[in-house]
């Protein structure tokens, strides 16, 4: 039935979202040089690497891709719509593709990038059970991540050592409740998060598992 949802779904998106993705590709391609599209090798369900799929919000793909490390929201390097299309979610749109052929799915873990598989262990890896999606309860409850990383001197240290490892929890979470009706759930909390009517404790139904993201934000100027 999920997988139904999904083909359904993605391809009444594209048709739905065409319009305005033609206007997003025009105003990116004009506003800053380079290609309209940011493409980057992730890992879905199995580990299996794809290409994942965004409206470039950087000055470059190749800019994005000589940053392996985790960069802050701030960063020069991110376009002034880029910014924009981020915190609207609006560059994720190309992704229906993505779920269209099977990638992803709307909802599930968000692709992980293959450089930082090293840093999973066995029941981590879990995670890859799934098919990876556009979002999740770790998208949701991280939704503030970019201020997050503009809070911290070394957004690559603290993302590997605290948000990565509890995304990961929260999404073994999601893989544990998973039901249609969650992900129904979920799509809609996500859109609602977008313009701030959604709590977390409204899809993570573990207040011990929350309450980990307080400690976890209290460590930001104490040790990052």
């Amino acid at each position: 039935m999920k997988r139904l949802f999904d083909i359904v779904a993605s391809l009444i998106g594209l048709i739905v979202f065409l319009p305005l993705m033609i206007v997003v590709g025009i105003i990116v391609k004009m506003t800053s040089p380079g290609p309209i599209l940011f493409s980057q090798k992730r890992l879905t369900k199995g580990m299996r690497e794809f290409s994942i799929y965004k409206f470039r919000s950087m000055t470059s793909n190749e800019a994005r891709e000589k940053n392996t490390v985790q960069i802050k929201g701030s960063s020069s390097e991110i376009t002034p719509i880029g910014k924009f299309m981020r915190k609207t979610k609006i560059d994720e749109l190309p992704q229906f593709w993505n779920i269209l052929i099977g990638d992803m799915s709307f909802i599930g873990p968000r692709p992980e990038l293959p450089r930082r598989l090293k840093y999973y262990d066995e029941r981590q890896k879990g995670i890859f059970d799934v098919r990876s999606g556009i979002s999740s309860p770790a998208s949701i409850v991280f939704s503030d991540e970019e201020y997050l990383m503009n809070q911290v001197e070394n957004p690559e240290k603290f993302y590997i050592e605290q948000i990565m490892p509890y995304k990961i929890e929260l999404n073994l979470y999601y893989i544990k409740h998973q039901s249609f009706f969650y992900d129904i759930w979920l799509i809609i909390a996500t859109l609602l998060k977008i313009v701030n009517r959604v709590k977390n404790e409204d899809v993570v139904k573990d207040e011990e598992l929350l309450a980990k993201r307080e400690d976890m934000v209290a460590k930001i100027g104490v040790e990052y």
